[in-house]
Order: structure tokens, then C-alpha cells, then sequence
């Protein structure tokens, strides 16, 4: 995370949409307001761990997504690249709690062992669309929010509006948003 390529002095808008024609769960394109194709995240079609591979424009592994099974607060584990070695892990995600009402993860690098804190949060309303990423010291560092076009929504796929802060990598923020919504997917029984 925070490879220079992924990062801008300014705010950056991008879209995060669903595939419309797949046969893998959790595929989607990002892009940026101009259409350019940013990140592909690539589903997994069956596999005894849900994964997903983040892609940059050229197709190179960035990220790889995997949930831990035997978890109750549907954990999601991101590596880098294409791997899911231990020695690879640079972030874990959870719910914030067993039963929440509003969207709340909690998530830990991989140095941060004891998980006693968390090293950056999210805060908001999925259904709504409406989601904060912040740092531990509470820091806004991405914002999920209400697209006011129509894109996808016609043909009941998701449409993600995320708007990255300075300074923060890309990469990161659509993991970050990506892990949200599998653990949503979850918790609807879709997945």
C-alpha cells in the first residue's frame, strides 16, 4: 500500500461497479469520472474461501482478498499481490461487533498482532451508501457516498461513488470498500 502510481496530491473520484455479465461472485470494475479504467476486482467463480484479486489497468495483481471461514465477524484478510501467505498480509477487516444497526468495520495491519485497537475504521450506512473511512487518529481518508447518476442502477447492480483523499493510496480505499461490501453481501445471505 501507498505505492506512488496510487496516490494524488488532490481528491480523487472513482466509481466502483459491479460486472453486469459474469459468472463470478464479486466482480467489479473502478473507474475514474473521466471512464478510465483504474482497477478490475476479479471474483472468485467456487472455492472453499470466498477470494478476490485486485488488478491494475494492465491486469497485474495488486491485492488479493480472502475470507477467513472460521470467523463470526466475517473477517476478510487482504495480501499483497497474488499471494495469501502469512508473510504477504498487510490488512485484516471485521465487523466492529457481533450486531450492528449501521456499518462499522474495524481494521488491522498486519503488524498489529494483539488487535487491542484498531488502525483505521469505517463508519456509516451501506444500505445507504454512505460510508467513512477513517485512520486511528480519525482522519478522514475516503468517503463512500450516494452516486446521483444512474449508471447501474437500472439493471440492480451496485454503483460505489468513493472520493479518495491527498495523500491516500487508491488501492487501499477500494480494498477497503470491497471488503465492505462482500461483508454486507453476507449479512443479506447473498454470498
Amino acid at each position: 500500500m501507498g505505492i506512488s502510481q496510487f496516490l494524488a496530491s488532490y481528491p480523487v473520484n472513482l466509481y466502483i461497479s459491479e460486472k453486469l455479465v459474469t459468472i463470478k461472485e464479486g466482480a467489479f470494475t473502478v473507474t475514474d469520472v473521466d471512464g478510465k479504467d483504474m482497477f478490475t476486482v476479479e471474483g472468485s467463480f467456487f472455492s472453499l474461501h470466498d477470494t478476490r484479486r485486485l488488478l491494475d489497468s494492465s491486469g497485474t495483481p495488486i491485492l488479493t482478498f480472502r475470507q477467513k471461514i472460521t470467523t463470526v465477524h466475517r473477517r476478510w484478510q487482504v495480501y499483497r499481490r497474488d499471494s495469501s501467505n502469512s508473510k504477504d498480509l498487510l490488512f485484516s477487516a471485521k465487523k466492529s461487533g457481533l450486531v450492528q444497526f449501521k456499518t462499522e468495520l474495524d481494521e488491522f495491519l498486519a503488524t498489529n498482532t494483539k488487535e487491542d485497537h484498531h488502525d483505521f475504521k469505517v463508519k456509516g450506512s451501506f444500505r445507504e451508501k454512505s460510508c467513512t473511512i477513517y485512520s486511528k487518529d480519525n482522519t478522514i481518508l475516503g468517503q463512500m457516498h450516494k452516486d446521483c447518476g444512474v449508471k447501474n442502477s437500472i439493471l440492480g447492480k451496485d454503483v460505489f461513488a468513493v472520493t479518495v483523499y491527498p495523500q491516500v493510496d487508491f488501492a487501499f480505499i477500494v480494498a477497503v470498500v470491497v471488503v465492505l461490501h462482500e461483508i454486507n453481501q453476507d449479512r443479506k445471505g447473498e454470498d
